[in-house]
């Protein structure tokens, strides 16, 4: 336990400080941007306004509101106050929709498009990788060069080749959107079909993505355990197959579960672009229209929730890996 707790405040003191640099780089990156989204959003207010003193007023009174004209050290500290308090302000570009509003219209649309469509990829493609490692022969032929073929396939190429197949030649799916345009969210069957229909074609090309990759790392890693040295005195010493496999695919998970949990903590960024291409309303295509608009607030939010997901993704599988492999015990006890 003594070596274990050293290797958990190790790994607690550099997730905190790496949580602070991403903190300043949140902040900072934004503001560095060129333009000034205030005047945007008084070009708008102010349209038809020929009293440039009336003008010069309202654009006084936004940036007070959004603390623009303060100096930068004190926006950083007012900008941490308000995240403690779960406050990210109002939306430039949506105004005067709040930054919590915003995201909260929008985040489970993308959770609920990738968290399953992640697990769902991750457990076909590990299958799959383990049993080419395990049976070879023909269906590790075939597995192995389709796996390496879909993997390298860029994300957007695979959501516009459905988007060709299904929707735009066959017509199978809708093109575009999260439910039907003509209707309006509600717990009605005709919604839910709708949002199922449109559901179909952001899954897949996410899921397809996902398993020729997971296959190719659970292959090449069971085939690496399989030909390990204990494996070898197992079998050596009458150990029933069916148990070494059991090891073998334990030891080979590891890598895969951090790939895993990188995949989830990294979900809202990995979904921007199927979501582009399908007009899908979730976080992803909100942090590129806030990257447009130059809404600071919103792409400050929308990459802090982004960062987190990333650290406590990162630092969660840290801890679990002391726990299931005990080298890494043995290792910091020495």
């Amino acid at each position: 336990m003594k070596g274990y707790r050293k290797y958990f405040l190790n790994k607690l003191v550099w997730f905190l400080i790496t949580l602070v640099c991403a903190f300043l780089l949140n902040f900072i990156l934004p503001r560095m941007m060129p333009g000034d989204p205030v005047a945007a959003i008084v070009s708008r207010m102010a349209q038809g306004m020929s009293n440039s003193a009336g003008v010069q007023a309202i654009y006084q009174q936004y940036t007070e509101l959004f603390g623009t004209n303060r100096p930068l050290l004190e926006q950083f500290f007012i900008y941490m106050r308000n995240v403690i308090r779960g406050d990210f302000g109002f939306s430039f570009s949506q105004y005067p929709r709040t930054v919590a509003d915003v995201l909260g219209a929008s985040i489970w649309w993308t959770v609920c498009l990738q968290f399953p469509a992640i697990i769902v990829g991750w457990l076909i493609g590990n299958t799959l990788g383990a049993l080419a490692a395990y049976l070879k022969g023909g269906f590790d032929k075939v597995l192995m060069p389709l796996s390496i073929f879909v993997s390298n396939f860029p994300a957007f190429g695979m959501a516009v080749f459905l988007l060709v197949i299904f929707a735009v030649d066959l017509k199978w799916f809708p093109t575009s959107g999260g439910y039907g345009f003509d209707l309006i969210p509600s717990f009605t069957w005709s919604f839910m079909w709708s949002v199922i229909i449109h559901y179909q074609l952001p899954f897949w090309s996410i899921v397809l993505i996902a398993i020729g990759g997971q296959a190719i790392g659970m292959r090449s890693m069971a085939i690496y355990e399989l030909n390990a040295d204990y494996v070898k005195y197992a079998r050596f010493l009458g150990i029933k197959d069916r148990k070494i496999v059991g090891y073998v695919f334990r030891n080979a998970m590891l890598p895969q579960i951090t790939g895993l949990a990188l995949s989830v903590g990294t979900m809202v960024g990995g979904s921007i672009f199927a979501e582009i291409i399908f007009s899908y309303p979730g976080l992803g295509t909100t942090l590129l229209r806030a990257v447009l608009g130059q809404d600071y607030p919103l792409i400050s939010a929308s990459a802090l929730i982004i960062t987190i997901m990333v650290l406590l993704a990162t630092f969660a599988i840290e801890i679990l890996y002391g726990l299931i492999d005990p080298r890494i015990k043995t290792a910091q006890a020495d």
